[in-house]
């Protein structure tokens, strides 16, 4: 993968599915992680099916860098009530790569165009919020090798700069660790200089956009 000019983006971190009740209308929330504007529209489907019963299902994605992708729909619902309300929630929490589907079941009583704005804007937050956000940063991985003599402090600054994903231990210690791009040459040389040298740093060819937990 090359680098792009977009270091680093936001996200949800896991699938998500909520509920509530308003006037006797039940609303369902979800969001999901979705890479492609296929995979969105892969997931719609299964929530159409699932849910053939209902009366909407409203939708809202954003995909790629910067939200390029974008897409609602009211399905049904009076123009800019249920769709674009769930995208200003996407837009406010400035995420990407994530899909919000509301599903609607109509209890009888209308609740008026504010009414379902607050409602869909309430559905995509709650699921948003329980979906969790995180950061996802473009990274390197790193090859460390180093001596026993030097492998705890070499550790600890490995942990704090990035995420370990590997450990060998053999005639000398080996970590894999991925670390922002272009925190490459820093990370090097303070490695050498805690270790007097006696360490070996390699990029290699492994590159991708992670969760660093920083």
């Amino acid at each position: 993968m090359t680098s792009m000019s977009q270091p680093s983006f936001l996200t949800v971190k896991k699938d998500s599915e909520i509920e509530f009740t308003v006037n006797k209308s039940r609303f369902i929330g979800r969001c999901f992680l979705v890479k492609s504007e296929e995979e969105a529209l892969s997931k719609l489907n299964e929530i159409r099916k699932k849910h053939w019963d209902a009366t909407h299902n409203c939708f809202a994605y954003r995909i790629g860098k910067n939200g390029a992708i974008a897409r609602f729909s009211d399905d049904g619902e009076p123009s800019s009530t249920a769709g674009k309300p769930m995208m200003d929630v996407l837009l406010a929490k400035d995420i990407t790569d994530v899909l919000c589907i509301a599903t609607r079941y109509f209890g009888g009583i209308l609740l008026g165009s504010g009414g379902l704005v607050r409602a869909y804007s309430k559905t995509a937050k709650d699921a948003v919020e329980a979906a969790g956000i995180m950061k996802k940063t473009y990274a390197v991985c790193m090859s460390v090798k180093v001596d026993y003599q030097n492998y705890s402090v070499v550790e600890a600054y490995v942990r704090s700069k990035g995420k370990l994903t590997d450990s060998n231990f053999c005639e000398h210690v080996e970590l894999s660790v991925f670390i922002p791009e272009n925190t490459a040459e820093t990370f090097r040389s303070e490695l050498v200089e805690l270790t007097n040298g006696r360490i070996t740093v390699e990029k290699t060819d492994i590159s991708d956009y992670i969760d660093l937990g920083l």
